[in-house]
């Protein structure tokens, strides 16, 4: 129903938290899945030696950047059928969703090449040869799944972008279940090693994947049939800067595990498990985050952008008290935690140290993600992406190589250059988010949604 103003209404305008928490705590779960298959292949690796873990990070990280341009090119499905989703155009979510799967099934194969291509570089990366190899074992075996986790997303930031938060969380939820059965069957029963690890997150992939099919095959069409060269300019528009970004940024987070693990295998594992550790204190934020975009492009196609700048405090208030009690859990508990995943003390003691690290930019983490999903959410997607490459470019590579290499900080050097990334990110962000300056590009999208209504 639309208004005299020529907003239309919104079901959850009256309880907008109450929505944030209802998107959230799914997407919390869903959002974990990538990174809880690596933690279980690096904790059940871990315990096969340092060089088998170190192989697992890298070969781990190098999966991520091949897929974080699919991942970032997809979330504009989320931020175009959450617009047409505010403005009641039905037709135009079933448009994007095609326009979805057609990204992902030609980048999923191009994906699957490159990821074979770079599984044989990096044995001449890492700091032995044995290190090298469990790299290229777990990378060319990982990279299999490529085309199913990208299919997974896309159907993932379209339900999304119905608010439909449920349906990836069970496909999330059973694939994990799967990964940690075969993975501890493969590594540990059938002794596979990395390559059982690998191939344990490579069918868990096709659970994910697979069941959100089923979901999308009985909700409704795949779109294909109305998806028009408009559609897919549209997906590329928005999604183009987010995918520039997501790769640009993880190339800059690729070069400092690069550097880190050329320098030993000890400050390679460390760097994996406190990676690890963190994920788990950045995902539910990340995941608050990705509610609060979903609420953003809705209350933009709604015509209703006074409740933006509202979302994202309310976003930020619930992420800041999550990683404020990370902070401390982080700040007292690490030693425990490290405990985990190993036994070595000076590999126990470096990641300690990382940790720590990781326990400052905490709260400053969650301000970035927030405030960069919002501006996404309401189309502002050039100014972020552009914020985050800077951001990631200028600060953690040349201090990683400042820090850990000349001043002899190792790992540690480098997460002190993330920190700095983190913190300018998140109060340059939150600038642009206060001051409204989305506003142009919230009023452009809300303008092609009605040449088309």
């Amino acid at each position: 129903m639309e208004t005299s103003s020529g907003s239309r209404e919104l079901s959850w305008v009256e309880h907008p938290f109450a929505e944030l928490v209802r998107l959230s705590w799914p997407i919390t779960v869903s959002t974990l899945s990538y990174s809880v298959m690596t933690l279980v292949d690096t904790l059940l690796v871990g315990h096969l030696g340092a060089a088998q873990l170190a192989g697992v990070g890298l070969g781990g990280t190098a999966a991520f950047v091949l897929l974080c341009f699919s991942f970032g090119l997809l979330r504009g499905a989320k931020t175009l059928v959450s617009q047409a989703v505010g403005a009641q155009q039905q037709h135009e979510v079933a448009a994007y969703l095609g326009a979805a799967l057609l990204f992902a099934l030609g980048i999923g194969v191009i994906t699957l090449g490159l990821g074979q291509l770079l599984a044989l570089v990096l044995p001449h990366i890492s700091a032995s040869h044995e290190a090298g190899e469990s790299a290229r074992t777990y990378l060319s075996i990982r990279t299999l799944g490529a085309p199913m986790a990208i299919l997974y997303v896309a159907l993932r930031e379209v339900r999304y972008g119905e608010s439909d938060a449920r349906s990836p969380m069970m496909a999330t939820v059973l694939a994990n279940v799967v990964n940690i059965a075969l993975a501890t069957t493969f590594v540990y029963g059938m002794h596979w090693g990395v390559a059982g690890a690998a191939w344990a997150t490579v069918i868990a992939h096709g659970v994910e994947a697979g069941m959100l099919v089923l979901v999308q095959s009985r909700v409704g069409g795949w779109g294909i049939g109305v998806t028009t060269a408009r559609h897919l300019r549209a997906l590329w528009r928005v999604g183009m800067p987010t995918a520039i970004q997501f790769t640009l940024e993880v190339g800059s987070f690729a070069m400092l595990a690069a550097m880190v693990a050329a320098l030993s295998e000890t400050q390679m594992a460390a760097h994996q498990i406190a990676l690890q550790v963190i994920h788990f204190s950045f995902l539910p934020a990340f995941a608050v985050a990705e509610a609060a975009s979903v609420l953003a492009g809705q209350a933009v196609g709604a015509n209703r952008d006074y409740l933006v700048t509202q979302i994202a405090r309310l976003a930020m208030a619930a992420a800041g008290v999550y990683t404020g009690f990370c902070t401390l859990v982080l700040v007292v508990g690490s030693p425990l935690i490290v405990s985990g995943f190993t036994s070595d003390p000076l590999l126990a003691a470096t990641a300690i140290r990382l940790l720590h690290v990781g326990a400052v930019f905490q709260i400053f983490d969650g301000a970035n993600i927030v405030a960069r999903a919002t501006l996404r959410g309401t189309g502002d997607v050039r100014y972020p992406a552009v914020v985050g490459v800077l951001t990631s470019w200028a600060l953690t590579p040349p201090l990683t190589w400042l820090l850990g290499y000349r001043f002899g900080l190792g790992a540690f050097g480098g997460w002190l250059g993330l920190c700095a990334e983190i913190i300018a990110g998140a109060l340059i962000l939150w600038w642009r988010l206060e001051r409204r300056r989305w506003k142009a590009s919230a009023i452009l999208c809300r303008e092609e949604l009605l040449l088309v209504s």
